[in-house]
């Protein structure tokens, strides 16, 4: 894939050495690399990447390549690797800007990131696709009985796709088996869990009057802006009602 280039650095720093040598030569050179250069290098993986891309994350503050005297970008190995890894979060798990920011801040660039932890993210997205499981595998890999996710369908908790005769699940329903299994050992049943299922219909509608109108405009940048808003917002939510519950759960402890 051809990729313009944006400016030529000579591959040595003013002072004469290239990024990381030494004036002893002791030390292997490992020179810094312009914008067209990290392209090109990365286009073998990413057929979509492009300088305008790369520009574009380093805007949203997710890079922050040196830069000369002159403006030039130069981009350290360190650099390329943390943009290999926003490239494969974006392409892999779906993630949006905001959760790959705070995916970064761990400091963690080695792009190997373990499939369950996808799974999870991807799980939690609205607009990531997640992948159908079978009763069987649901139940695998939940480590359940089946006896236990048929109530947690009774109550309205699951609520799989039937396709005809066939029920289909999917990542987010596997989670959502999951967190009530860890709620279970506590003693707490599926029917306890209903008010978990009424609060979502009702924060879910809240949402739908937000982004609604936006969700169902013909422009598709419009309606990719509403899900992204939705993705925002999900979170929000979810911060408000967990420091909600923190605040009442101080006042418990108080009490006792």
């Amino acid at each position: 894939m051809a990729v313009a280039q944006d400016r030529r650095m000579p591959t040595e720093s003013p002072s004469g050495t290239r990024e990381g040598a030494h004036g002893n030569g002791s030390s292997r050179p490992r020179k810094a690399l312009t914008i067209g250069a990290v392209a090109k290098i990365l286009s073998q993986e990413f057929d979509d990447i492009s300088i305008s891309k790369i520009r574009y994350l380093e805007d949203q503050k997710l890079l922050s390549p040196r830069r000369t005297q002159g403006g030039y970008r130069l981009y350290s190995q360190a650099d390329v690797e943390r943009l290999r890894t926003i490239l494969r979060m974006q392409r892999d798990e779906f993630l949006p800007l905001r959760v790959i920011r705070q995916e970064l801040a761990t400091g963690d660039f080695t792009g190997r990131r373990p499939s369950t932890e996808g799974s999870q993210r991807r799980a939690a997205s609205v607009d990531a696709p997640v992948s159908s499981l079978s009763l069987e595998e649901l139940l695998e890999e939940a480590g359940v009985e089946e006896q236990f996710v048929r109530e947690l369908q009774e109550f309205g908790i699951l609520q799989p796709d039937r396709r005809g005769s066939r029920i289909a699940y999917d990542e987010t329903d596997l989670e959502i088996v999951r967190a009530a299994a860890e709620l279970s050992r506590f003693g707490v049943a599926g029917r306890n869990l209903r008010v978990f299922r009424t609060s979502a219909d009702r924060e879910a509608a809240l949402l739908e009057q937000l982004v609604g109108p936006a969700l169902r405009s013909r422009s598709q940048a419009r309606r990719k802006e509403a899900i992204e808003n939705l993705e925002s917002l999900a979170g929000i939510c979810g911060h408000l009602k967990h420091l909600l519950l923190v605040r009442d759960l101080r006042r418990i402890k108080g009490e006792h």
